[in-house]
């Protein structure tokens, strides 16, 4: 476990590589955390880190957005933002493809309010807890 109380969204591009040095080969990322803590925040961060051109943006309606980036070795990649709030059943999820996105070695997968799919996710994801604190201080945590 590791831990980071941050006080400024400036903090998140050193938490974001941190992140991704500390998750080593695993690339299945599941954030928690209530509404407006910042997980979108924070993938965004993360995405930059990657290298990921795109505009990065909250897929609430859309479910899941693609976005492609090249690794250290300029072959392209392709990273996967879910997030599942408005998702009732986890047939839903199931029903988008999630299984093909969570089992595929080769690709990032980043999934916002996983709960409902808990029971589906590899055992070496990635859990990363986000908690405020007040106005302008989260708590970051990766499990």
């Amino acid at each position: 476990m590791t831990e980071f109380l941050i006080t400024s969204a400036s903090a998140l591009p050193q938490i974001a590589a941190q992140l991704l040095g500390w998750a080593g080969t695993r690339r299945k990322m599941a954030f928690y955390g209530e509404i407006g803590a910042g997980k979108t925040t924070f993938i965004q961060a993360i995405c930059a880190q990657l290298g990921v051109c795109e505009a990065v943006v909250s897929p609430t309606f859309a479910l899941a957005h693609e976005y492609t980036f090249l690794n250290a070795v300029g072959q392209e990649q392709h990273l996967y933002h879910l997030d599942l709030y408005r998702l009732q059943q986890q047939q839903e999820a199931l029903d988008i493809g999630i299984e093909d996105m969570l089992y595929d070695d080769e690709v990032y997968c980043f999934i916002e309010w996983p709960e409902l799919i808990e029971t589906l996710l590899p055992e070496d994801t990635v859990r990363i807890k986000i908690e405020v604190l007040n106005n302008s201080e989260r708590k970051i945590v990766f499990l």
